[in-house]
């Protein structure tokens, strides 16, 4: 339990490092881009390490909708302490991941009032995804979205070389 509040707050001081240190310089739509990229490769980093030593004892996979039921079940159970909610895809290298509860923004207020703010706390999941993604044999582009704290919807899009 501790373990989960110190990653959590851990988490949310990268992201206020990040923005502060960013804040000295150029204006404010650059600033936003330069800290969410600098966000995500952190997580893209992350997720390459953390992947790589939870699949060294599994079998290889079979195909796309495989890895992505791992990255669901297993691996976010090792992160996040649950698994998504909702794993949807068109079959075609497009998934929708969804969590209902999402630890990284349960901190903040239910609804709508800290909606403008949730980006720059989804930033390092979404590298964090594409990274062990990435380990995984598969390139993508991932991003997030909030319609309601703290439930977001994750989209993976798998692509094909």
């Amino acid at each position: 339990m501790a373990d989960d509040a110190l990653f959590e707050f851990l988490h949310m001081e990268i992201v206020a490092h990040v923005y502060k240190e960013q804040a000295t310089r150029e204006d404010i739509d650059k600033e936003r881009v330069t800290c969410v990229s600098t966000l995500e490769a952190m997580g893209f980093r992350v997720g390459q390490g953390l992947i790589e030593r939870f699949t060294k004892d599994c079998p290889t996979f079979k195909d796309d909708l495989d890895v992505m039921k791992f990255l669901c079940k297993d691996f976010w159970s090792t992160v996040f302490k649950k698994q998504i909610d909702n794993l949807r895809t068109n079959h075609q290298g497009t998934y929708v991941l969804q969590d209902n509860k999402f630890a990284l923004l349960t901190q903040f207020s239910s609804g709508k009032q800290y909606l403008e703010e949730a980006p720059k706390y989804l930033a390092f999941s979404c590298g964090l995804i594409r990274g062990a993604l990435s380990n995984l044999g598969l390139e993508s582009v991932v991003t997030a979205e909030v319609s309601l704290m703290p439930s977001c919807k994750f989209q993976v899009v798998i692509q094909k070389l």
